[in-house]
């Protein structure tokens, strides 16, 4: 009897003991939960894998950018971290110069000059300059984008420069002049700001799909004359031919991961749906159409990581009408895993955050001395949560947890 008693008390003693630390951690930081409705999603795991906390983990979200994750994790996966956009240049038999876009979402003003400097060196000049926009289609509207001036909805196109946007002010004659030291005003541009009524800033200028490759001619047009090149023609549209010489492929400066890592940071739109477009043309043929687009991201999202509860329409994040649960975006996040160096980071938090009209999100990793690594997602919907204060709770919950 005694021998029964005693086992019963070292059984009690014991479930005393490891409910005990459980107690105290509630105590000492407490997640608070109670900020979030009924209606938002939270999720984490540890490093092994297993769920620590959940709430509508399996229901559909809107995931804002945090989509860039799926989107940057299908670019890896299917054209590698080290892939580089190319531009290709070609010479026809009347001497007209022509340019052919691959997609390429970081020609800026500064990769227009270093082309045009090493176009300077192959030929002294050509007649008219023709633009090649033919490997993405120009039929492309991306779920979700308005047609606005905002540089969040600049268009795609095979063949851009500036992320499709343009930055100005006005001097001290009240004139228009770019905001830039090394991006010209072209005269697109101007007039386009002019007819707009545009204030001084970044804007997205045109969706007229005709007027992006001509802004991207303009600009190499500029730099080619400041280089001394003999140009006496027009730009104007042509695709490329079979009999075309070609004169030089320019590679991107930046490789993807690089571009990614450049997509993540500033959660451009317009880089994110230019890799989508991209991937859908490399696995499908040209042109590239969002459609093919989305269906490559479809099947990386079925076939490779299996996921249930997942739609994209786009590769951004910025459409309303993409969905996923809190677990696929766990699944996400642990294939990513190993490029998250890619995201964001502020201290020992490496993530990325979306935000649309009534909907908040973030999803990333918590790191931890010994390589420890903790799992997120946060999916707010018409929430008042303050999800700094939910993180901050967070991680405190989680160093007492390791």
């Amino acid at each position: 009897m005694k021998r029964l008693s005693f086992e019963l008390n070292l059984i009690a003693l014991l479930v005393f003991w490891l409910a005990f630390p459980y107690s105290i951690w509630a105590k000492e930081v407490s997640l608070p939960l109670s900020a979030l409705s009924s209606d938002d999603a939270f999720l984490v795991a540890g490093p092994d894998g297993k769920i620590l906390y959940k709430q509508n983990e399996k229901k559909r979200y809107v995931p804002a950018s945090t989509l860039k994750i799926l989107t940057a994790l299908a670019a890896i996966h299917y054209l590698g971290r080290s892939y580089r956009f190319k531009t290709e240049f070609y010479l026809d038999c009347k001497q007209n110069l022509k340019v052919k876009g691959y997609g390429d979402p970081l020609l800026i003003s500064e990769v227009w000059q270093g082309i045009a400097l090493e176009l300077a060196s192959r030929i002294s000049g050509f007649k008219d300059l023709l633009l090649d926009d033919t490997y993405f289609s120009r039929d492309i509207s991306i779920p979700g984008a308005a047609d606005s001036t905002n540089p969040y909805d600049a268009p795609i196109g095979a063949l851009c420069a500036n992320f499709n946007t343009v930055y100005f002010k006005h001097n001290e004659k009240g004139k228009i002049v770019s905001a830039e030291p090394q991006t010209p005003m072209t005269s697109l541009a101007l007039r386009k700001i002019r007819l707009l009524g545009l204030k001084r800033g970044r804007y997205t200028f045109t969706h007229e799909r005709n007027e992006t490759p001509r802004y991207a001619g303009e600009l190499l047009a500029y730099f080619l004359g400041k280089g001394g090149m003999n140009f006496s023609g027009d730009i104007r549209f042509g695709a490329v031919g079979e009999k075309d010489r070609l004169l030089y492929t320019y590679r991107s400066a930046f490789s993807l991961e690089e571009a990614l890592r450049k997509m993540l940071e500033f959660s451009s739109n317009f880089m994110a749906n230019q890799v989508l477009v991209t991937l859908g043309a490399a696995l499908h043929g040209p042109p590239g159409t969002l459609e093919k687009g989305v269906r490559s991201l479809s099947d990386y999202c079925n076939e490779i990581l299996h996921l249930k509860d997942t739609k994209v329409v786009e590769g951004s994040g910025i459409s309303r009408q993409n969905s996923m649960s809190a677990m696929d975006m766990l699944t996400v996040l642990k294939a990513f895993e190993n490029h998250r160096d890619l995201l964001g980071r502020q201290g020992s938090i490496l993530y990325k955050s979306g935000t649309l009209k009534d909907i908040r999100t973030r999803a990333g990793y918590m790191e931890f001395e010994g390589g420890k690594i903790y799992y997120f997602v946060i999916f707010l919907k018409d929430s008042n949560a303050d999800i700094t204060s939910v993180m901050s709770a967070l991680r405190k919950r989680l160093s007492v947890h390791r």
